[in-house]
């Protein structure tokens, strides 16, 4: 009974305790952004004492009038010649280019990463984990390939937002009526989830 116990206060006690912990990291680490704000409108100032998450909340309304400017004719303007100037600068444009088009595809709307969950034989053949399609291998690499390709993102267990990017047969991908979300928590909890273990198995009745 005492293991027990002490079992379900970790299972339950874990999962918010680092849940918080991530919370406060995150907190603390906007409000440094207070750094670079004036005197006059730092919080012990301006409200007459320090107010914790105050970073967080000039955060998003920094994003947030950046994209109020971006989304209108002369902010578009604005940042088509700084692009132009960026592009021009040795370097800079290529560290520019990498990361502009790795967050276009993540948070455009038109963006397609992560639209689809599949199976792959990885790291061995005969065994399998879970992958997401981001997309086909543009002409200079597909020249080398014979067939057809796509590149898929492959997680790894409880961080995903670490992984392997990989160029895979796409008669090599096994597709699941999972979506990524379900995916994502599965590989988080390193495929403890029981819903998702569920999917799992029926999915390989349907294969059968």
């Amino acid at each position: 009974m005492f293991k027990k116990n002490i079992l379900t206060g970790l299972l339950v006690l874990i999962p918010i305790v680092l849940t918080l912990w991530v919370l406060i990291t995150l907190t603390q680490f906007l409000d440094k952004i207070l750094v670079f704000i004036p005197d006059e409108f730092q919080p012990d100032i301006f409200f007459g004492g320090a107010i914790p998450g105050y970073g967080v909340i000039i955060t998003f309304a920094i994003v947030f009038l950046t994209g109020i400017i971006a989304n209108n004719f002369f902010g578009k303007r604005i940042i088509s010649i700084y692009e132009y100037v960026l592009n021009k600068v040795p370097v800079i444009n290529s560290i520019y280019k990498g990361i502009k088009q790795v967050s276009d595809t993540l948070l455009s709307n038109s963006g397609k990463a992560f639209s689809k969950a599949v199976l792959i034989e990885f790291p061995n053949a005969g065994t399998y984990t879970f992958a997401f399609v981001t997309g086909v291998p543009n002409d200079q690499i597909a020249k080398y390939l014979k067939g057809k390709y796509v590149n898929v993102y492959v997680p790894t267990t409880p961080n995903p937002t670490s992984g392997y990017t990989l160029i895979v047969p796409t008669k090599k991908i096994i597709e699941v009526d999972l979506s990524v979300d379900q995916v994502l928590k599965y590989v988080i909890s390193m495929g403890v989830s029981t819903s998702d273990k569920e999917f799992i198995k029926n999915n390989k009745k349907k294969r059968k």
